[in-house]
């Protein structure tokens, strides 16, 4: 019997691990290997549209175990996840803990998995937005550092590990695994009344509205920046409907800072919840416009072929404005303007292998490796 832990913190997480699970029990099933896998929820996000959610609508088995370890500071955060994930893994014993992406949950249990002398391997490794300040990259550079195999999405994050000096053979590009998730749903997702419910088809037209996410602690956590952006798209708003689903963070800072007349429907601006994955999906896709500091944003709009703005001043996902429709935008209101202006100029292209079979190849991968480095024959004798 081969175990297989997998962690799921945040948001997108979620994305990345359901095809992953159901390719490798695909892929064991025509193999004849024995396999059990285990997810494991960190409840790093706990409001209901930012996790259970997902699991309902990505058809992911509920999670085996939830560390419930909820917000706090970096370090006390990463310090629950890594005291609550270690007591897991030594009572579970796997043969290999996968992590994805680059949140605290990411780290910490690689961090864990690697001090008990659990392979790790990390899905969506290599991606560099040279930029220390963000703590995701952080998070990124440790997690890289101590993984066994690092499965890229695309030939920049491939560079980049090389140029660190990763070992050649951890390395392998297996395309980006958020896509599998996009295709197989988005059917699904473009069935769903979506626009209706938020007023934007009528008699079979769709009103041309742009659709808003905004979390990174550089655009929210500062009034002065947090303003202009605000008023940046008031100004859009006299032109189409801004769609807002308020991350939770951000919704306290417009409060804190007195901005809510401002980020209001009097300025073309509509604040929601945070949405479903489903209901999400179908507004990106029926968008004129994205704007974003999300990374999985980049990657999804550069799929949809929907126009981004991402109002950051630099990105860990360049294939999506070399190969995509993705722009980076400093959030001031000379810059996105100016954005706006050539907003519609040139077609992006899909970047290789973001063809949804990626998690068949992570999961070749991961039992190829599991086999050579005797994971069956640990088992066999257990």
């Amino acid at each position: 019997m081969i175990r297989i832990v997998h962690v799921a913190g945040a948001r997108p997480n979620f994305m990345k691990v359901a095809p992953v699970m159901e390719s490798l029990g695909q892929a064991a099933g025509r193999r004849g290997v024995a396999l059990e896998q285990i997810l494991v929820h960190t409840g790093q996000h706990y409001d209901r549209a930012m996790s259970d959610l997902f699991f309902e609508q990505l058809g992911l088995p509920r999670p085996d175990v939830n560390l419930n370890v909820g917000s706090g500071s970096h370090g006390e955060q990463t310090g629950r996840i890594m005291e609550r994930f270690e007591t897991v893994l030594i009572e579970r014993r796997p043969d290999m803990v996968v992590v994805v992406g680059d949140v605290n949950s990411t780290v910490a249990c690689a961090l864990d998995a690697r001090k008990l002398g659990i392979p790790v391997a990390h899905v969506e490794a290599g991606l560099r937005s040279l930029d220390r300040s963000m703590p995701e990259e952080i998070n990124r550079l440790a997690t890289d550092a101590i993984s066994d195999l690092l499965l890229v999405t695309d030939r920049y994050a491939e560079e980049n590990l090389r140029r660190e000096g990763a070992p050649p053979e951890s390395i392998h590009f297996v395309g980006n695994v958020m896509i599998d998730t996009l295709m197989k749903h988005k059917a699904h997702a473009l069935s769903l009344p979506v626009l209706e419910q938020f007023g934007l088809r009528r008699d079979g037209h769709t009103q041309p509205y742009a659709l808003m996410t905004l979390h990174r602690p550089a655009n929210v956590d500062r009034r002065d920046v947090l303003q202009e952006i605000g008023e940046t798209l008031a100004e859009l708003g006299r032109d189409m409907t801004i769609l807002f689903p308020a991350h939770p963070r951000t919704r306290s800072r417009i409060g804190q800072y007195g901005l809510d007349g401002l980020f209001s429907e009097a300025n073309g601006i509509r604040r929601c919840e945070p949405l479903g994955y489903l209901e999400f999906l179908n507004l990106m896709a029926n968008a004129q416009l994205i704007l974003t500091d999300s990374g999985g944003i980049q990657e999804e709009s550069t799929i949809l072929g929907v126009p981004c703005l991402t109002l950051r001043p630099n990105t860990e996902r360049p294939v999506t404005i070399s190969e995509g429709t993705n722009r980076l935008v400093n959030p001031d209101r000379r810059s996105i303007a100016a954005a706006l202006a050539g907003i519609g100029k040139g077609s992006g292209s899909v970047p290789p292998l973001w063809d949804g079979h990626a998690g068949q190849r992570v999961a070749e991968v991961l039992l190829d490796y599991l086999d050579a480095n005797g994971a069956q024959a640990r088992a066999a004798g257990t």
